[in-house]
């Protein structure tokens, strides 16, 4: 697996790089984006803005609405927001079939493991939550 990791690179750029990398590569890859610059809304494919977002508060706030090259959820990003993505080829991860839900039971097995006595990482219906220890 090769690891890409970067700091504050805008999320246009990074959905860029991941989609030169999944049409030029057959490498697997893991990109981890440290930290948003700035809040955005970021739709799947065939997400439909009249209805996932609320259009006249975000054009009255200046947040910026990107639509990625693949499928999934709409997500609010803001500053504290790290990205990790994973581009695998399929027969290396066989066992996980190509639909959001394996895909997120899959992560959080590895996500679990990564936070463990750090944070509690739990997956709760379409959504991961982090919840620090104190």
């Amino acid at each position: 697996m090769n690891i890409v990791r970067m700091k504050g690179v805008p999320i246009l750029q990074q959905l860029e790089i991941e989609e030169c990398l999944l049409r030029t590569s057959s490498d697997n890859w893991c990109i981890i984006n440290d930290r948003a610059d700035r809040p955005h809304i970021v739709m799947g494919i065939s997400g439909k803005p009249a209805e996932l977002v609320e259009i006249k508060r975000v054009l009255e706030d200046n947040i910026p609405v990107i639509r990625r090259f693949t499928g999934g959820g709409t997500v609010i990003v803001d500053l504290g927001t790290i990205f990790v993505s994973f581009i695998c080829n399929k027969d290396d991860v066989a066992d996980v079939q190509p639909y959001p839900r394996p895909i997120m039971s899959w992560t959080s097995l590895l996500y679990s493991q990564v936070f463990e006595g750090i944070a509690d990482f739990r997956l709760r219906e379409n959504v991961v939550a982090l919840t620090t220890m104190e």
